[in-house]
């Protein structure tokens, strides 16, 4: 089919529509969109409707993709094989089992079932939304699978935690190609289902299974594809081998402990460097930031003290340990003591000290010394601010926040990042663009219950005071963090590690509030926030409620 372009135009404009229609924005715009939409889009032509269907799942806008597809439906209009692979693949996204068995059921009407993509798409999705007996199921009748479809399976093995079955599969997989192209033909295998298949044997850590898939990974030519060969080393490190070399190579080595540490796996860092034969200074300082970074002011010590021994002078570390133990007079006095001028990491460090330890003092000297190094940047006048409003010095709170309207300065609205099932959500506060808001609100009322129940009351300190109480609490309930915690407590297998990402500095009530989760559920919940790792389980944090 030719391209139309006025089509096309119109396909960016009904996103716009349906991003209107969820915000609610003024009935004379949605009107004219509505309008556009009569007018340009031909509703007879099965085509445009999968141009359409397909567009809005590549954007991202699933909801609105399974939207057209009833729509479509209800026209009365006969599918094309291309209808449904976009269409299933937004009941993936969305983990709508209830839609996409109506897809998979609608696809077996018109006889496109055994298509091949249309089956590797109903596969995917049964996977994702848990249903592994039923994607086997479809697996196992169709009768000649592609590279795609031997994919999906082994994929949606490793989704669901069950490694030792993508592997077997992929061992099938082997025997079946052998067998149909001849003993010595060389198989055929993409580095996506090479990076499904190397993530099995992450998890499984046997390394003389590890050897044989890297011998095959060099087989097809995919040991310099970027996917397979950081996913390779990861299945390495995780069984604790030495053949890839890296203990002989500072660089990489350093690369492996760097990479762990932002991972929020500082046990595989330390690992990683113990392993290396060799270290040079940065190999050291990378292995002491990663403990500071996840709270483990101890192990950080200890590092630290066999690096000064190979001669090696890291203050910044020092600074952050002794504020995380209390001893602010000490760092400050480290501070002072130095040759070179003070950066603004080490400022940071002490007045992120100052917050925890309510020293309001010396948080004025570190923040007068940040505003000359960095006057821009606005997490310094709010962290001074919400300083002075855990003391109760509201006039300096309304005297920072003018000077920061002042001047001009925006701080960067907050969000999270939470990713499940190969699927990355994200969460503004107050979010309601999420498909599945409703049902996650309903949750953290839920939640909240159980909250009160085990002692939890909202911290309101550092909320303006010139809002009322009821207020403040409502404010707290919807941070990001919090709707990204309960998506993924509502959505992950009991017993699976929670992972979310913030871009800015967790709050004292969602730090309190996440601990709580973390017992109330039992789950362990990693988030990564702009400071450090907090390692949430059975109602604690590894930073020791210090960030």
């Amino acid at each position: 089919m030719n391209e139309d372009p006025i089509s096309n135009s119109f396909l960016v404009l009904v996103r716009v529509h349906c991003k209107i229609q969820r915000r609610h924005y003024s009935t004379t715009t949605n009107t004219n969109l509505k309008s556009w939409f009569n007018k340009y889009f031909d509703k007879t032509n099965v085509f445009s409707w999968n141009s359409l269907i397909a567009d809005l799942a590549r954007a991202g806008d699933s909801f609105e993709s399974l939207r057209a597809f009833s729509s479509m439906r209800k026209l009365d209009l006969k599918p094309s094989r291309s209808t449904f692979p976009c269409a299933i693949k937004a009941c993936s996204a969305l983990f709508d089992l209830h839609s996409g068995k109506q897809a998979h059921q609608q696809a077996l009407v018109f006889g496109f079932e055994s298509d091949l993509f249309v089956s590797s798409a109903l596969i995917d999705m049964y996977a994702k939304c848990g249903r592994l007996s039923d994607a086997r199921v479809l697996f196992d009748e169709i009768s000649q699978r592609s590279i795609v479809t031997w994919t999906a399976m082994i994929t949606g093995y490793v989704q669901n935690d069950n490694a030792y079955e993508a592997l077997s599969l992929f061992k099938e997989f082997l025997i079946e190609e052998s067998e149909r192209n001849g003993e010595g033909t060389d198989v055929f295998m993409d580095s996506v289902a090479m990076v499904a298949v190397l993530s099995a044997c992450s998890r499984v850590s046997e390394k003389g299974v590890i050897e044989g898939v890297h011998g095959f990974v060099v087989k097809m030519g995919l040991d310099k594809d970027l996917g397979a060969e950081n996913t390779l080393l990861d299945a390495y490190a995780k069984c604790g081998s030495n053949k890839m070399g890296w203990e002989d190579n500072v660089i990489l080595g350093t690369s492996i402990i760097d990479m762990y540490c932002k991972c929020g796996r500082v046990e595989m860092a330390r690992k990683a460097f113990d392993g290396m034969k060799e270290k040079n200074v940065k190999s050291w300082t990378a292995m002491v930031t990663g403990y500071g970074m996840h709270g483990c002011a101890r192990e950080a010590l200890d590092v630290f003290y066999k690096m000064i021994g190979a001669g090696s002078n890291q203050i910044t570390c020092i600074v952050d340990l002794l504020g995380r133990a209390g001893y602010l007079n000490e760092a400050y006095d480290l501070i002072k003591r130095m040759r070179t001028k003070p950066d603004y990491v080490l400022w940071g460090s002490l007045l992120a000290a100052c917050r925890i330890y309510k020293n309001v003092e010396l948080a004025e000297i570190s923040a007068r010394q940040l505003f000359e190094l960095d006057s821009s940047n606005c997490g310094y006048y709010i962290l001074l601010s919400n300083i002075y409003a855990d003391a109760g010095r509201w006039k300096e709170v309304e005297r920072i926040r003018v000077h920061v309207k002042d001047r001009g300065l925006v701080k960067p609205p907050g969000f999270s990042l939470v990713e499940l099932k190969g699927k990355v959500h994200l969460f503004l506060v107050g979010d309601k663009e999420h498909p599945e808001c409703e049902k996650i609100y309903r949750f953290l009322e839920e939640l909240n219950v159980k909250l009160q129940q085990a002692g939890y009351a909202p911290s309101m300190a550092s909320v303006l005071h010139d809002v009322d109480e009821e207020e403040k609490e409502m404010a707290l309930r919807v941070h990001s963090e919090k709707l990204a915690v309960a998506f993924g407590v509502m959505n992950s297998f009991p017993g699976s590690t929670i992972h979310i990402i913030k871009n800015l500095r967790v709050c004292h009530d969602c730090h309190t509030v996440i601990k709580l989760i973390s017992k109330i559920v039992d789950r362990e919940i990693v988030v990564r926030d702009v400071k450090r790792f907090h390692h949430f389980k059975d109602g604690l944090c590894t930073c020791g409620d210090y960030w």
